[in-house]
């Protein structure tokens, strides 16, 4: 858009302080200076600060809240020189369905690991 700001990585790696908070997603900027709720806590934020964090957070999962969440914190973008070929994707790209399937495959281990217990203790243990 024509009112986007653009910064350069080395501008942002500049803010990396609890007191002017910056990073780098998908070629986009995120001021979170004053997200003081972030889930994972201050510390998550903290750690990234400055720097971009694609990868984790694409690794973590965020639900499509998280991400709609996101537009608030949204700055501006990484210069084109700077912008890293494998973070073009768009931050939307998720759809709902995408979304609720890493949900429901979260709870999918932790059920079957129950389910498996379950079954382990009936048989065996309380058999014998």
């Amino acid at each position: 858009t024509p009112n986007t700001k653009f910064y350069t990585r080395e501008e942002v790696a500049k803010h990396n302080h609890s007191s002017d908070l910056w990073f780098i997603i998908n070629n986009r900027v995120y001021d979170v200076t004053k997200f003081s709720n972030h889930p994972g806590g201050e510390e998550i934020l903290l750690e990234q600060g400055g720097r971009d964090c694609t990868q984790e957070f694409e690794d973590i999962g965020h639900s499509r809240d998280a991400r709609d969440l996101m537009l608030q914190f949204k700055i501006g973008e990484v210069v084109q020189e700077d912008e890293t070929e494998e973070d073009r994707c768009e931050l939307t790209e998720v759809s709902e369905s995408d979304s609720s399937s890493g949900s429901w495959r979260s709870w999918l281990i932790p059920i079957a690991l129950g389910v498996l217990a379950t079954v382990v203790y009936r048989y065996f243990i309380k058999a014998h």
